[in-house]
């Protein structure tokens, strides 16, 4: 094909790859471009209503406030009796081992 007084090969790799990135520029242009935007209205309520709650309700929110607490008491506790566990792990020396061994010599299961 002669255009432009030029001969254009089709099979060349300079027009593969013009070809391939205006096909690849198109695809990416037409997933971007944004679509008509469908805009759904809800009905809206003249009247606001507040939520009143019941004798149930409170009951039952004070109820899982009380397992709130009870949860974080526990695990207080059990952050204490780690903190004691570890405590007892330790040696003078600064080694923290729940068996203590010397090279060469008996293991001493004694705890300090």
């Amino acid at each position: 094909m002669k255009i432009w007084n030029k001969n254009i090969c089709l099979t060349s790799p300079l027009s593969i790859m013009i070809i391939s990135t205006l096909l690849f520029s198109t695809i990416v242009l037409a997933n971007v471009w944004p679509e008509e935007e469908i805009i759904i209205v809800e009905e809206v309520e003249d009247e606001k209503q507040i939520w009143i709650p019941t004798e149930e309700d409170i009951a039952y929110q004070d109820s899982m406030f009380s397992i709130i607490q009870n949860t974080q008491n526990d695990v207080t506790d059990i952050k204490e009796d780690i903190v004691h566990i570890l405590e007892r792990l330790d040696y003078v020396d600064g080694t923290h081992d729940s068996i203590r061994y010397v090279k060469g010599g008996k293991i001493d299961k004694r705890r300090n």
